[in-house]
């Protein structure tokens, strides 16, 4: 019963997480629109996470705990929740900088080559075994986001900045150890105690790159415009600090690679608010492709109650 109770928080964790993230294409957009845009946008997206988070914990009384949980952790706790901070803010600031070279959905499809990692290095850290239903999961999956993000009428014409190609790898690989180190790192430190740590970190870094690459005036914007705080409350509370928490959870809850597959709606769900709030169109082929990732992330599911994986939460259990 309690693994089948984490094998449930954790998938329920990992689909909402992915549809929170995948507000971040239209919402980057629209502070663009209003004077927020590339790192400056990283850092507010941050900052306001990282305060969301903070109160929250203070309001649960859990605020002693959370800090003393971060002082015990041991010499390689501390080198993994650092490498976790760091990898944030570097998989970050490149995804938005690629954002800015090349076709969102290049970068997307390059940014989501990082299942394929996960699995590769759990393989090789003997983390994960791989089964056929995970292995035929990731194929159904993976060839879903390549229809949703190749499928549109610009698909074919996709042009590639050799930076923005490189930095979109980047991104794939911070995010590949991301889940690596947070899965076993530090998980005596409750999952919203270590977000903050992160989301603290991108604040921090993204305002300091922001500054050196002369984005200093978007970082003042929303003193001046009351208007940018929708975007950027929405961005920061609901698209960084809620789901960053639950995309956290679910890697403890269910492993690093089941969490990458079903992560995998994270695009799809941007394409949809892309046609829904930005008028971008959505064509048969790329609905096709959003029915491949269901059916990946199906096929997951009802092949893990014969995979039995172990499953690692904090010490008090998965924390939401």
């Amino acid at each position: 019963m309690a693994r089948d109770r984490s094998l449930l928080i954790g998938t329920l964790a990992a689909v909402v997480a992915a549809t929170l993230f995948g507000m971040l294409g239209p919402l980057s957009r629209f502070g663009a629109e209003q004077g927020v845009e590339g790192v400056a946008f990283t850092a507010w997206r941050a900052i306001l996470g990282t305060s969301f988070l903070a109160i929250l914990i203070t309001a649960r009384g859990a605020l002693r705990p959370s800090v003393a949980a971060v002082r015990g952790l041991p010499r390689r706790g501390r080198i993994s929740l650092a490498a976790a901070a760091v990898m944030g803010v570097t998989l970050n600031v490149s995804m938005f900088t690629s954002f800015g070279l090349i076709p969102i959905a290049l970068a997307l499809m390059l940014f989501y080559l990082y299942p394929a990692g996960v699995v590769m290095v759990d393989l090789a850290l003997g983390h994960e075994r791989m089964t056929p239903s995970r292995l035929v999961a990731l194929l159904l999956s993976s060839a879903g986001v390549l229809l949703v993000l190749f499928g549109g009428p610009d698909g074919a014409g996709l042009s590639a900045d050799p930076l923005g190609i490189a930095l979109g790898l980047v991104a794939a690989a911070c995010q590949v150890v991301f889940i690596t180190v947070s899965r076993h790192g530090y998980t005596s430190v409750p999952a919203s105690a270590a977000t903050v740590v992160i989301l603290a970190t991108s604040a921090v870094g993204a305002s300091i790159i922001a500054v050196i690459a002369g984005q200093l005036d978007g970082l003042l914007v929303p003193f001046t415009s009351p208007e940018s705080w929708p975007v950027l409350l929405l961005a920061g509370v609901v698209a960084a600090g809620i789901s960053s928490l639950l995309f956290l959870t679910a890697i403890r809850s269910i492993g690093g690679t089941r969490t990458g597959i079903l992560m995998l709606l994270e695009p799809v769900v941007g394409v949809i608010l892309a046609a829904l709030w930005l008028g971008e169109a959505f064509t048969p082929v790329q609905a096709a492709g959003g029915i491949l990732v269901m059916a990946g992330a199906l096929v997951l599911q009802l092949g893990s109650d014969r995979e039995h994986e172990p499953v690692v939460e904090t010490a008090s259990g998965p924390v939401l």
